[in-house]
């Protein structure tokens, strides 16, 4: 993808899988499946990616001036065109899983930034600034499965709930937004060594402005992603792209332990 490239990649699992393959799913997201078919105890998976990130390399938003003018009512008349590009878009117009019968509130929540005469990449970037403002960040509110209406209803949640909120509201409206999966780098405080592990899964949204293209917000950190972000999937919600998923036979009990490090190469 334009920006990011994996420079080397590898997969360690323990035990070692019976079967392995891998394809692309429908979203064009590298999809690993595997199956461990001998008894075990502890199941360990490892991915160990060396990535080059360079921001400048993606279009900017703010040198197209098509890209920062267009309103939401030129947008909309726009993706009724059936171009190749708009076929491909409006799937991620339409309701997905975890983004399901938008309410009420969503939809108000929406309009109050997107105004028909009113620039969609400055209504998005509102809408940005309006939920890093308006919700509390809390990993102790939500789970995966908690509906966007809970969260917009409590104002608190964490990044893949801002996310999902941001989607919905530019759904709401008619416009394709999609869910960004991946990393984010976070840097220690002046003087302070950076401790192995503090990084975490994250998310935030993308929006499809006509004339220019896809253009990312993180709702979490208030910011446009740069060189920081490492997009690992693109997809409709959370559902589409979770870091790892499966079904797991057993009679015990179990218990997950997640831990990212990302770090600059040397």
């Amino acid at each position: 993808m334009l920006g990011q490239t994996v420079v080397d990649y590898k997969l360690v699992i323990s035990p070692k899988p019976t079967e392995f393959s891998e394809k692309y799913d429908f979203f064009g997201n590298t999809l690993t499946r595997f199956s461990i078919q001998e008894q075990h105890k502890k199941l360990k998976v490892t991915a160990l990616s060396k990535i080059f990130r360079d921001h400048t390399l993606v279009p900017d938003i703010y040198k197209s001036t098509n890209g920062q003018a267009i309103n939401l009512m030129d947008a909309l008349v726009a993706l009724k065109s059936q171009t190749i590009e708009n076929l491909d878009v409006k799937q991620f117009m339409l309701e997905s899983i975890l983004i399901a019968n938008i309410s009420a509130e969503i939809r108000a929540y929406a309009e109050i930034s997107f105004k028909p005469n009113r620039p969609i990449f400055e209504a998005a970037y509102e809408l940005m600034q309006r939920i890093f403002n308006d919700f509390e960040f809390n990993p102790h509110v939500t789970n995966v499965a908690t509906p966007i209406h809970e969260v917009m209803i409590k104002k608190k949640g964490v990044c893949q709930d801002f996310a999902q909120i941001a989607i919905a509201c530019a759904r709401s409206v008619g416009l394709p937004a999609r869910y960004v999966s991946g990393y984010i780098e976070t840097l220690p405080p002046p003087g302070k060594e950076k401790l192995v592990g503090t990084d975490a899964s994250h998310a935030w949204f993308s929006l499809y402005i006509p004339t220019f293209g896809w253009v990312d917000f993180d709702p979490t950190n208030n910011q446009i992603p740069k060189n920081q972000h490492i997009i690992v999937a693109y997809g409709r919600d959370y559902y589409d792209v979770p870091p790892l998923k499966g079904v797991i036979y057993s009679s015990g009990k179990n218990k997950m332990k997640v831990a990212v490090d990302i770090r600059p190469a040397v």
